[in-house]
């Protein structure tokens, strides 16, 4: 998989030695020698990760690391802080600034590549759902980016797959101050349960008892319910090509025995955070999707969601020779209602009229708001007869039940008049069909309103 990596170090050897090495692996490179550089750069939008030098004059790594991950345009990228500081305490420092890994130098080569290709592969899952999310902000959500980045990481659902009693208490104590923590011994029992429950992140010890941890980080990188789990795997020190092989699976982090507590808290910390990060963009495309073909007063589909989908419904019953037919109904007199009661009345009278409607059909039909106080109910496999029944029903139980306005504190009676029409073998499309109930609710209109009136075949 290729990718563009920014290189940010001081001294240029170092920066040249990378961008040879990572050049040769089909990577581009694009290179900055100090902090504001390289923040210039993310924030562009130039590069998809970053490997990042600790220690640089002026502005040094932990601090760009910091403005990267608390900037919502740039929170999404991978950082991998490259080092020749070895204390567990440095590590830890760069992991609470928002890195995701922490290279030692002199630095191996398999596992910089491993780990490149690693969190670019992660990091392109949620690009999509980033550029989707950002339409959000057309209705009204906020910036979702913003959102997402402010995350704190705390208070997930986790659970530890770890055989040894002591290893799996120390691992809990330590993530149990912060999370809510379950220990599972056998794996298959932890599949099950990761597959039923809600779990933020996995964390599985490679070493179990006649099972091989690789295999079940594989199933659930590839379940579908599994899927968006983040999963840290934990080995021992000699146990090299496992990770390397676990990173090529998609597992997305790991730690190595004996697990330091402050590290596996920072790193769990971490993939909570990435996860609530994608979660809260694909809620955010989810309901810029539904507001797309939502009506916001009713809560029915719109006219976009109706012209698609009636068109497809006529297709197929032409194609089929099967009927579908359709139902304009209109509130009678409802100007009257809104100059009488105030508009706030006719919009409770209208989202009841949409919960009546709803009431009163079926799953597979199509009901949509068409314009003001109009409502289209698209009834698929249904002749005249039928049709006309469904629109009888509708209009006895809209007229048998006064509506309460103003917060319930009094009633009006409400009647609907409505027009029914049916696929006819020369419609030429669905405005006919449209037209020809359009028309039949204009008669029902003009002979006294609160009726149901058959366009002629």
């Amino acid at each position: 998989m290729s990718a563009r990596v920014l290189i940010v170090d001081d001294l240029f050897p170092n920066l040249k030695l990378l961008e040879t090495k990572l050049s040769l692996e089909y990577f581009d490179v694009v290179s900055a020698m100090n902090g504001p550089d390289a923040l210039a750069i993310c924030e562009k939008g130039l590069c998809d990760i970053v490997l990042l030098d600790v220690m640089m004059p002026g502005m040094d790594g932990f601090e760009v690391c910091r403005r990267i991950k608390t900037t919502p345009t740039t929170a999404h990228l991978p950082v991998v802080m490259v080092t020749a500081l070895d204390q567990p305490s440095d590590r830890l420092r760069g992991l609470d600034a928002g890195a995701d890994d922490f290279l030692t130098k002199p630095i191996d080569d398999t596992a910089l590549f491993a780990r490149v290709r690693s969190l670019v592969r992660l990091k392109a899952m949620t690009d999509e759902l980033r550029s989707r999310a950002m339409a959000s902000r057309d209705f009204g959500f906020g910036d979702p980016l913003a959102a997402a980045a402010a995350e704190t990481g705390q208070n997930a659902r986790l659970l530890i797959v770890d055989d040894r009693p002591s290893s799996a208490e120390r691992m809990a104590g330590a993530l149990g101050q912060f999370h809510c923590v379950e220990v599972e011994a056998d794996p298959q029992a932890a599949l099950v349960r990761a597959t039923e429950g809600q779990v933020d992140v996995a964390v599985v010890s490679l070493d179990l008892d006649g099972f091989d941890g690789l295999r079940l980080c594989s199933q659930l990188r590839s379940l579908d319910r599994t899927r968006g789990i983040p999963v840290v795997m934990v080995a021992d020190a000699g146990d090299r090509d496992r990770i390397m092989r676990g990173l090529d699976l998609g597992v997305h982090d790991y730690l190595v025995r004996p697990v330091d507590r402050n590290e596996l808290v920072a790193r769990v910390r971490t993939q909570v955070r990435r996860k609530r990060f994608a979660d809260s963009l694909r809620e955010s495309v989810q309901a810029s999707m539904e507001l797309a073909v939502v009506d916001g007063l009713t809560g029915l589909h719109n006219r976009r969601y109706l012209d698609a989908h009636l068109a497809g419904l006529f297709a197929e019953s032409a194609l089929r020779g099967r009927p579908v037919s359709v139902l304009l109904l209109d509130i009678d007199r409802f100007k009257t209602i809104n100059d009488r009661f105030g508009h706030d009345a006719g919009d409770e009278v209208l989202r009841q009229f949409a919960e009546r409607i709803r009431a009163h059909t079926r799953g597979i039909d199509v009901v949509a708001r068409f314009g003001g106080e109009e409502i289209v109910v698209v009834v698929p496999d249904t002749g005249l007869d039928g049709a006309q029944q469904v629109a009888e029903r509708i209009r006895e139980r809209i007229e048998a039940m006064p509506f309460p306005i103003h917060g319930g504190t009094r009633s009006i009676d409400v009647t609907v008049s409505i027009g029914v029409a049916v696929r006819l073998p020369d419609d030429g499309g669905p405005a006919s069909l449209l037209k020809r109930a359009d028309t039949a609710l204009y008669r029902a209109k003009n002979e006294g309103r609160n009726r149901v009136v058959a366009a002629a075949a």
